[in-house]
């Protein structure tokens, strides 16, 4: 799955029971501005990196413009290739948790539900991946299962990060703030990975994650049915219990090497632009990278708001002198990692459509 692609298995209902009126009605109002929550999601976040970018200083937006002048068609090529097997990796997992779909198929169902899922609303996403899996083949409450799987996984990997990044600066003196964030993350990590064994345990403890998980939407949504999400989680135990007990391992560690191609990208943009290990150690850049990792729960990615944390990062190792530098890095490491799935994810969606005509209805 793709980091914009966190939600694709939350937009299907799993509460069969009619909720009341009134909560049919909030629903419909939500339902009906499905924008609404991303976009003040995202204006929150470009809101506080502008403020942790004030913090810095002014950029000299002038250097950063000359900053990409230093990028040659070598230097363009390798970043394609670390995008390359950062969606390879990426995909890995679609390919272990759902039977019979191979790992080309699954590039091609993570990239394209990443643009539909970027330009349209929920549940668009969700609809195309089913048209792929029919076309395929696949039955495709098996193909949503994965897709669910796959989510959970990298919300595990996604808050590993940070520990990570701590194991790297092992070497170093450690703040006390990074171990803090760490230690927190883990715990995020250890719980949602606990869930996933307990589930695989037996049915008796699949139906208590179910009703436990319940219990706690119902704090924040209402018509909450404590019985039906605990059958679901049982159905949903014997339906992918052994594709979870195969493909778990294979996936975190899969997961794992994308994140740190991303942050091989972000290694590279520094290089390319002018900064050398002298300024920024290849440890000291990934390491923040993993730190700041979790701050991709946010709408594209972070976009903005994780962009601030690593400035800010790496500007203090660094010096302020090679803060355009570090801005243009930046802007490249987002071009690459944001604008370059949504081309991939274009191109995909149009060869499945090019594929599906040839096959016939």
């Amino acid at each position: 799955m793709t980091q914009g692609d966190d939600g694709a298995g939350s937009s299907r209902s799993n509460d069969p029971e009619p909720m009341s009126a009134q909560s049919n009605d909030r629903t419909r109002a939500g339902s009906s501005r499905p924008w609404l929550k991303p976009l003040l999601l995202f204006v929150a976040s470009i809101v506080i990196a502008w403020i942790v970018v004030g913090f810095i200083g002014a950029i000299d937006w002038s250097e950063v413009a000359a900053s990409f002048s230093r990028l040659s068609i070598g230097s363009i090529l390798l970043l394609f290739i670390g995008l390359l097997a950062r969606q390879g990796f990426n995909a890995v997992p679609l390919s272990k948790f759902v039977p019979g779909l191979t790992w080309p198929r699954s590039v091609q169902n993570d990239l394209g539900a990443n643009v539909v899922a970027t330009f349209t609303p929920p549940p668009s996403d969700v609809v195309l991946r089913v048209s792929m899996f029919n076309s395929w083949g696949i039955n495709p409450v098996d193909g949503m299962a994965g897709v669910t799987l796959n989510m959970i996984t990298f919300y595990a990997v996604r808050f590993l990060a940070p520990v990570l990044g701590v194991l790297l600066l092992a070497t170093q003196e450690v703040e006390r703030g990074h171990l803090v964030t760490a230690a927190l993350s883990a715990l995020v990590a250890l719980c949602v990975i606990g869930a996933l064994v307990a589930v695989m345990r037996g049915d008796a403890m699949a139906a208590w994650v179910g009703r436990s998980a319940a219990r706690v939407a119902g704090k924040v949504r209402d018509g909450i049915d404590a019985d039906a999400w605990s059958l679901a989680v049982v159905d949903f135990r014997g339906r992918m219990n052994e594709t979870l007990r195969a493909g778990l391992l294979p996936s975190i560690l899969t997961l794992v090497a994308m994140v740190l191609c991303d942050s091989l990208i972000v290694l590279m943009s520094l290089r390319f632009v002018g900064i050398a290990a002298a300024q920024l150690s290849a440890i000291d850049v990934v390491a923040a990278f993993l730190l700041a990792y979790p701050l991709t729960l946010m709408p594209l990615a972070g976009l903005g708001v994780l962009d601030a944390s690593l400035l800010a990062a790496y500007t203090d190792i660094a010096g302020l002198t090679w803060e355009a530098e570090i801005v243009a890095a930046l802007i490249i490491w987002r071009t690459f990692t944001i604008g370059g799935p949504l081309v991939l994810g274009a191109l995909a969606v149009a060869w499945w459509r090019r594929e599906s005509t040839r096959s016939g209805p």
